[in-house]
């Protein structure tokens, strides 16, 4: 195991704990524990953050979300164990996460407009972010 390079939650308290209220508001989202933690899970995959990956691989484990469905996470497309709502969250968080490669399209997005309300997009979307955000910090200073 490597060590911290910075201990950015002591150096940037203010900041950092404003990440911190963040994630607390969202893991009492209207979208649900699961989703929040399914997405969270997914993204962490597509970061390599391996810190991240163990901590919402456990709270999902511990919302008794099945084995088989976080062993299917980045095969997800494919896979029968995801209902159309974890779909549409998955291709959002992945084409946020991939931003700068193809933007946000309409395609994306509108599928989230029949299956979530407008205050479900928006915590989903700052769901997303805020994980990128924890992803690039745990990485980025070898968490």
């Amino acid at each position: 195991m490597s060590q911290l390079r910075l201990p950015f939650a002591t150096l940037s308290p203010a900041a950092y704990q404003g990440l911190i209220a963040t994630n607390t508001a969202l893991l009492e989202s209207p979208l649900g524990l699961d989703l929040v933690e399914l997405v969270f899970l997914r993204v962490s995959q597509i970061n390599g953050c391996a810190f991240c990956l163990g901590k919402h691989a456990q709270a999902l484990r511990d919302c008794e979300v099945p084995q088989a469905k976080l062993d299917c996470l980045a095969g997800w497309r494919v896979s029968e164990l995801f209902d159309a709502r974890e779909r549409a969250a998955l291709a959002w968080a992945e084409c946020l996460t991939h931003v700068s490669e193809q933007g946000a399209p309409d395609a994306l997005y509108q599928p989230l407009q029949a299956l979530f309300s407008d205050v479900e997009i928006s915590d989903l979307t700052l769901a997303v972010s805020l994980i990128n955000a924890f992803n690039r910090l745990a990485v980025g200073m070898k968490l």
